[in-house]
């Protein structure tokens, strides 16, 4: 059965866009090394002090990264998580000679993809590989080295502090897969049924441009909500997307949060880092910007601030004991809509817990 993604081409194009790593001959250093040892293990302390969400996994594990292992990280993570879609795919492929032109065309868009986002990632909790697969490559708390130097040498950002900062974010991420029981399975089911519906038919690719086409038409950005993903998602597709697109904003909103609120005494210069890595997350121009509208990380980004507006609103509303209520189950997970009108999501926790009210 032949391959959809050929992930050598991927691999290669990846490594090809990353380009050349600056500092690289400093971000593997003993030092940078010892320091995300030390502050992957102080974050944990702080996260569950702020939180109250404890790993049950043990402790974390820290691993400075370059680009092009972080690159490696991924496609392994990738191949290992869209293995049933590629698998339906392939068996529609043709056998004949448009079959590897195909594959080599998916590996390069995916490898364009990696290759850009490895050279402005700053750290990562691996959350997608398979549990039975290589257990000793799992649950590790990635820094990617040369970034972060470069980052750091850029704005003269305090060494110690930033790295702190970091830690806390990619610890409140692992805090709450590993701190949650339900949280990493219901996750990683979200995204299998996604995967399991798409339908490979190439008539979905004409109907998602059809549809495009007339939002566009409309006045509607088609773009606004997941890149092509969500173009050429169904119905069905769609509902699920804005629960995983719920999820996702409340995370990553509850990670800048506690990485703010546990650095408070900490990290002087936290309220600097922010503004910087704000600005950086908005500032692309140009071609790179519609690539992130086209494979829908503009709709990323928009989940950090989405995210945090919503805590604030759920904390101002009824403080962390509000805030808990969400991981008590998945049937209390806002879905996109309550992550932009808070007001729904309170409500309907008012309505299903009456003591809180």
């Amino acid at each position: 059965m032949a391959d959809p993604v050929d992930w050598k081409m991927a691999r290669r194009v990846a490594s090809k866009v990353a380009a050349r790593q600056p500092f690289a001959d400093t971000y593997l250093d003993d030092q940078i090394v010892a320091d995300f040892d030390e502050f992957t293990a102080q974050a944990e302390q702080l996260v569950g002090e702020a939180t109250g969400l404890w790993s049950t996994s043990g402790e974390a594990r820290a691993r400075v990264a370059g680009r092009d292992m972080w690159i490696d990280a991924n496609i392994a993570s990738f191949q290992r998580l869209l293995r049933p879609l590629l698998d339906k795919m392939g068996d529609k492929m043709d056998d004949g000679i448009m079959a590897p032109v195909g594959s080599k065309v998916a590996g390069a868009e995916l490898g364009a993809m990696l290759g850009w986002m490895s050279s402005r990632v700053l750290g990562q909790y691996d959350l997608l590989v398979i549990e039975d697969e290589n257990p000793e490559e799992q649950d590790i708390v990635y820094y990617v080295g040369p970034n972060v130097v470069g980052l750091e040498r850029k704005f003269a950002f305090d060494t110690r502090e930033f790295r702190l900062w970091l830690a806390l974010h990619e610890v409140t991420h692992r805090a709450q897969f590993t701190g949650i029981p339900w949280l990493r399975e219901h996750f990683l089911g979200l995204v299998q049924g996604t995967m399991d519906s798409v339908d490979p038919d190439p008539q979905r690719f004409l109907d998602g441009l059809k549809r495009g086409v007339d939002m566009k038409r409309s006045g509607e950005d088609p773009l606004a909500d997941g890149g092509l993903m969500g173009l050429m998602a169904s119905d069905e597709q769609r509902e699920v997307l804005d629960q995983v697109a719920g999820l996702m904003s409340l995370l990553e909103g509850h990670g800048d949060v506690t990485m703010d609120r546990a650095g408070a005494d900490q990290i002087p210069s936290q309220e600097r880092f922010g503004r910087v890595l704000r600005g950086r997350r908005q500032g692309t121009r140009g071609f790179m910007k519609m690539f992130q509208r086209i494979m829908g990380i503009d709709a990323k980004i928009m989940q950090y601030q989405q995210g945090e507006d919503f805590i604030e609103a759920v904390d101002d509303a009824g403080g962390p004991e509000l805030l808990d209520l969400a991981w008590l189950g998945p049937e209390n997970l806002p879905v996109i809509t309550e992550i932009r009108d808070p007001k729904l999501w309170i409500a309907r926790m008012e309505q299903a817990q009456p003591e809180i009210a």
